[in-house]
């Protein structure tokens, strides 16, 4: 709870991945991928119940003996690979009523920790915002970015003067994946965490990475002792 606001943490693992074999339970560092989230929302100051809305049973079964509450089991037609992705949070929120603060925490974030989790509903209630989400500096900027016309040729993806020093460049931020944070009344009526009023809370690069294929996963192996 965070000042008199009940929070529900939710961590959506399901069964099915297209870019690497079982993926939420394959081991990083010893031990299931989805391990590293739990342990992190278990250590959060502020969250009071740590939901873990899944298809699978071994992912279940991984899920609380790590300490996840298991509720329910997500039905299959929420988890396919063309499911929209707030539909199985919207699920957990009608099956799992009575707070005020919903908080996403994508088991492929292995290097988001408690603190991060606790700052970002920190600044989601300090600003009074509708939602927040943990975001990366982008390496990427738009101002040196390209589109492909129909004839063949390069055209500037902004219309604004390229900007030739990294240096002069404004900062860019993307969301890395690692947090959406919402007010659940404001959530349940948009049905989407992008809301009106959004805040980023900032997370250096290592601790940014999202797992989306082999090589994610071979240099979160290489990197974890360095970042953990």
């Amino acid at each position: 709870m965070i000042k008199g606001k009940k929070v529900i943490g939710i961590i959506p693992a399901r069964g099915g991945s297209k870019g690497v074999s079982l993926k939420n339970i394959r081991l990083l560092n010893g031990q299931p991928l989805l391990y590293w989230t739990i342990k992190a929302g278990l250590g959060s100051r502020y969250i009071d119940s740590l939901v873990l809305s899944t298809d699978d049973i071994n992912i279940a079964r991984i899920g609380k003996e790590t300490g996840a509450e298991i509720p329910f089991m997500r039905p299959s037609y929420l988890a396919k690979d063309s499911t929209p992705g707030i539909d199985p949070i919207l699920h957990c929120l009608e099956k799992c009523a009575g707070f005020d603060i919903v908080i996403v925490l994508q088991p492929t974030s292995p290097f988001r920790n408690s603190k991060d989790i606790d700052a970002s509903l920190e600044l989601l209630v300090e600003r009074k915002a509708d939602s927040c989400f943990s975001i990366v500096e982008s390496k990427a900027h738009p101002n040196w970015m390209k589109k492909i016309t129909k004839q063949g040729f390069l055209e500037s993806y902004e219309k604004e003067e390229i900007i030739t020093r990294r240096q002069e460049l404004p900062p860019i931020y993307q969301l890395n994946g690692a947090i959406y944070t919402a007010m659940t009344k404001k959530l349940l009526i948009e049905k989407s965490f992008h809301l009106p009023n959004s805040v980023g809370y900032i997370m250096p690069k290592q601790r940014s990475i999202d797992i989306d294929s082999e090589l994610d996963f071979t240099i979160c192996e290489a990197l974890f002792h360095k970042i953990k």
